[in-house]
Parts: C-alpha cells; sequence; structure tokens
C-alpha cells in the first residue's frame, strides 16, 4: 500500500500537469484575434472587398462576404446571420465613406468586440472627392479610379499580417503582386479611353457613381441620381439628363447591374421624344460585381468589362 508522502507526490504531479494543460490551452487568450488551423476567419461587406482580402490572404483565410453580385450597399441593411458572421470574425474589412450607409450602427457595435478595418482610410483626403449631396462627406465609390484601389491594398496586408504574424511574408508578397498587376490595369484603362474621341468622352448612367473614373480617365460623367441610391430620382432630373443627352447627341446610355434600369429607359425615351434616338450602351457593374467564377466576378475583370463596353458603345 502506498505511503502517504508516496501518494502526495502522485497528487502534486498530477495537479502540475492538469495547470500546464490549463495553461497550455488558455494561452493567448488574451483576447486578441489570432490564426486557427484553418486560417482567419474574415468577414467582408461588399464584393470588391471580398476579392481584395481574397488576392491577398488566398488560402491563408476563410473569407465570409456579405453582399453578393447585384447587391446595391446603399440600401442593404444586416440580417441575423450578416450579425452572426459579423461577430464570429477574427478581423472585418468595410468600405467606409458611408458606402454601407445602414450599417453604420452594426459595424460600429462590431468594432467595439472585433478588428474592423476601412479599406479606405489610407486614401489620402485631398484625393478624396466631396459629396455633392451631403455635407461634409465623401464619394464612397473609389473602386473606379484603379490607383486610388491599389491604396485599399496595403490596410488588408497590415492587419493579415499583425494578426496572423508566421504568414506575414505570404501577405507581402501578395499584397505587392497585386498591386502590380493594379499598376498595369491602371494604365491600360488610361489607353483604351483615350480611343474615344474627346467629343464624346460622356457617360451617362442610372446613379453617379463613376465620378472618380471620369475625373482619373477624363471622361465626363452624368448620373440621374446621386451618389446614394436611397435619394430617389425624380421626373426632373430625367428630363434634364434628357435634354443633356439629346443636345448633346449622347450615342449610348449605360444601366447599372445593382440599380434597376428603369430611370434609364425613361432617359432613353424622354430622349427620343425630344427627337434623338440615344442606344442602352449595356450593363455596367457599379456598387457590385459579377457572378463568383466569372471574369466579372474579380474586382479586374469588372473593370475591364466596364471599359470595354464603355469603349464599344462610345468610340
Amino acid at each position: 500500500m502506498a505511503s502517504i508522502g508516496a501518494r502526495l507526490r502522485w497528487f502534486f504531479l498530477a495537479l502540475t500537469v492538469v495547470v500546464a494543460l490549463a495553461l497550455a490551452v488558455g494561452c493567448g487568450g488574451d483576447g486578441e484575434a489570432g490564426a486557427s488551423e484553418e486560417g482567419l476567419r474574415v468577414t467582408t461587406t461588399t464584393t470588391m472587398i471580398t476579392d481584395l482580402v481574397e488576392r491577398i490572404g488566398g488560402d491563408r483565410v476563410e473569407v465570409t462576404g456579405l453582399m453578393g453580385p447585384g447587391v446595391d450597399p446603399h440600401l442593404y441593411r444586416a440580417s441575423q446571420s450578416d450579425v452572426e458572421a459579423l461577430a464570429e470574425a477574427d478581423v472585418v474589412f468595410y468600405n467606409g465613406l458611408f458606402l454601407e450607409g445602414r450599417m453604420q450602427d452594426v459595424l460600429i457595435r462590431t468594432g467595439q468586440q472585433t478588428p474592423t478595418v476601412q479599406v479606405t482610410g489610407a486614401i489620402p483626403e485631398g484625393r478624396l472627392l466631396e459629396s455633392e449631396e451631403y455635407e461634409g462627406q465623401y464619394d464612397p465609390h473609389v473602386w473606379f479610379d484603379v490607383e486610388l484601389w491599389a491604396m485599399t491594398v496595403d490596410p488588408v496586408v497590415e492587419k493579415l499580417s499583425e494578426l496572423d504574424p508566421e504568414n506575414a511574408s505570404f501577405y507581402e508578397q501578395n499584397g505587392e503582386a497585386y498591386k502590380r498587376e493594379l499598376a498595369e490595369l491602371d494604365s491600360w484603362v488610361r489607353e483604351q479611353i483615350e480611343t474615344i474621341p474627346a467629343e464624346r468622352r460622356v457617360l451617362v448612367t442610372a446613379h453617379d457613381a463613376f465620378r472618380y473614373f471620369g475625373r482619373a480617365y477624363g471622361i465626363e460623367v452624368r448620373g440621374i441620381q446621386g451618389i446614394s441610391t436611397e435619394v430617389e430620382a425624380g421626373a426632373r432630373d430625367i428630363q434634364e439628363v434628357a435634354e443633356f443627352v439629346a443636345e448633346n447627341e449622347i450615342p449610348a446610355i449605360f444601366v447599372e447591374g445593382s440599380v434597376p434600369p428603369q430611370n434609364i429607359e425613361a432617359v432613353q425615351a424622354a430622349a427620343r421624344d425630344r427627337g434623338w434616338e440615344v442606344e442602352i450602351g449595356g450593363e455596367l457593374f457599379s456598387d457590385a460585381m459579377g457572378e463568383p467564377g466569372t471574369e466579372e466576378g474579380t474586382y479586374v475583370g469588372m473593370v475591364r468589362h466596364n471599359v470595354n463596353a464603355i469603349v464599344e458603345a462610345l468610340a
């Protein structure tokens, strides 16, 4: 029969093992998120940001995008499953600049518990366009200037590297490679737009999402609605755009994938009443990309699709 001393020694040995295991399990439990064996759990808002994070994170991240193809972020409200995806994430990336206007409160609450990153936060304020409708706010559609969108890469790289330092070099290499690809894309867009005769470089769309595109690539833009689709276009807006189209003999106007086509069709009809037949030049992707698995389902492919459609209709 074991002595009392032997039993005590076994007791303290067992206690030491239990404490060691508890410490091992609790290691890193200081409230900061970190990578699991499956990779960082990332939640994103728009399709453009989902693509951005996937390009940089690769197979080291598990990305849940809240908004899919054809979804208007200006009008989007978070569902219960969205709230859960935000709460379960290691990090959340969003556009900001009030693009996700109806999600602001949810994003603020999420930021109190989970790291949240506004990807447009690295863009110098002087490069942002002021809103013509909302005093003190900026136009959120920065992705239509490829050079500006490239500035969203570093905030993603930095946060992923902070949360998953073992893969920091992987994220940095992917980020640099993606910035080179975007620089090539930016040059390609400039070359393509220059093939349109100067007097025909006018882009008329359903809402005013293309101001950054116009400034960056030298094309005049007109939208029926303002920068947010929350503000409905009225009959006066449609008649004013139709008058502009007819007077300037604009050859084509464009519908958008995330905005119903009725207003553009109304402009077409109103221009016809003024004696000018304007074509609908095709569908542009504005606030959301195309279907996953298609060329338009990536940021680069979306930009190429838009530019090709614009050049074909206006050149």
